[in-house]
């Protein structure tokens, strides 16, 4: 079976923690959508990591790491993740698989992402200017290129016909990045990417499972950024709910296990978009502040907000989530009260549900308030340990989302997670 772990909110829950955690019972790691947007940080031996496109198992000698069809790769971003695993990991080649059909991020695609986004003005989506967009754009337009495609002949010739077709466009902008700088390095990464485990990812997960082995699908970004279901426009460019796996890695929904979800204490979001309880004031400042909410990879500072549990239920039910997951317990330990909406005050309405467009009205919080805890969550060693406000309070959270919790990190080293089952 494959198992499935995924972001319920904006993205940064934490994942990259979490699946090196799970990743003990896991044979093979596999991402299944998006890009070097991804940031999964993880301290290992003390030192900060940040992972952007390799699946967080690589830390496990155990695990086979597998970049799926479904990611969009930037050559140049990935030789460099690796060149900076080798020290700490020098057996992570023989262990990292790339499928052949998992779409290359051009030069022009960074182009093209930047120029798009500084010509929206006020109107910014809030891009990580990647190319991942445009990437996905082409994909979807049939026009892309994929990793398999730099072990062919006639490489540089697609290259440069996908190129020219991205000049063109580029005509349309004023303002236009130095793309030709970044052409050399993509061709030298292009070519170290050759050296590398290329695979028929699908047949070779077929044959893994068949054996028994098993498989935990790492999503990136937050089920709120889902290109169908999120927060459109303000979204990325693929499916990051569960049912992305099944195309991001070609199985079946048969093969699909349970399903972790993953959540903050709070509410965080980087970049653009309708967030109904942001915090524009001290509060969220302080939010801020002690839970370190800055972005892995962009360094962008996050938006910051109490708990949206009427969003968070929306998502539990987009993917089934079977067994939740709350990070950053230990940030709310020195706020008193500490709220979590529990439904919404839409164009004067009273609502449960999530909006088809939280950009076209008027949107109250309503919130329930909950006592502080007079313990800090992060000296506790077990749940049973932990205040009984705060148990009340996780009590709370399931009943309302109708799905236990499984776990609850409180703090940032690999051992501050917190069992309950």
């Amino acid at each position: 079976m494959i198992d499935v772990l995924l972001g319920l909110q904006w993205g940064d829950e934490g994942k990259g923690k979490i699946v090196d955690y799970l990743a003990a019972s896991y044979n093979i790691i596999a991402r299944f959508q998006g890009g070097p947007n991804a940031g999964h940080t993880l301290y290992v031996d003390g030192k900060k990591v940040v992972l952007r496109t390799i699946p967080s198992g690589v830390f496990h000698s155990h695990c086979l790491n597998l970049i799926g069809n479904g990611v969009v790769i930037d050559p140049v971003s990935l030789q460099q993740e690796i060149e900076q695993l080798l020290p700490l990991r020098p057996d992570v080649l023989q262990r990292l698989f790339i499928a052949h059909r998992a779409h290359l991020i051009l030069p022009t695609h960074r182009a093209l992402d930047a120029a798009s986004e500084a010509s929206k003005g006020e109107d910014k989506i809030g891009s990580t200017l990647k190319g991942i967009g445009p990437c996905y754009m082409d994909k979807t337009g049939r026009n892309g290129l994929r990793i398999g495609d730099i072990l062919s002949k006639d490489f540089r010739k697609k290259y440069d016909k996908l190129t020219q077709k991205h000049l063109q466009m580029l005509r349309q902008y004023d303002a236009v990045p130095d793309w030709e700088q970044w052409e050399q390095p993509f061709f030298d990464a292009c070519e170290y990417l050759r050296s590398l485990q290329i695979i028929n990812s699908e047949y070779w997960l077929d044959k893994l499972l068949k054996q028994g082995k098993k498989v935990l699908a790492e999503g990136a970004q937050g089920s709120m950024l889902d290109i169908d279901y999120g927060t459109y426009p303000f979204v990325t460019s693929s499916n990051t709910i569960a049912a992305g796996v099944c195309n991001g890695l070609g199985v079946a929904p048969s093969r699909i296990g349970e399903v972790y979800g993953i959540t903050k204490a709070y509410c965080t979001r980087v970049g653009s978009g309708p967030f109904p309880t942001e915090l524009d004031d001290a509060t969220g400042e302080e939010l801020r502040k002690v839970g370190n909410e800055f972005g892995a990879v962009t360094g962008r500072s996050r938006r910051c907000g109490w708990i949206d549990l009427v969003a968070l239920k929306y998502t539990v039910m987009l993917s089934g989530v079977t067994k939740l997951i709350i990070t950053k317990a230990d940030v709310l330990d020195n706020f008193n009260p500490i709220k979590a909406a529990v439904a919404y005050i839409a164009d004067g309405t009273e609502t449960n549900e999530l909006p088809y467009d939280l950009c076209d009205v008027s949107i109250t919080p309503v919130y329930k308030n909950f006592p502080g805890w007079d313990k800090p969550i992060s000296t506790c060693s077990t749940f049973d340990e932990t205040p009984q406000v705060f148990r009340d309070y996780c009590s709370f959270v399931e009943q309302y989302l109708e799905t236990k919790i499984a776990f609850i990190s409180n703090g940032t080293g690999r051992d501050q997670l917190l069992t309950i089952f």
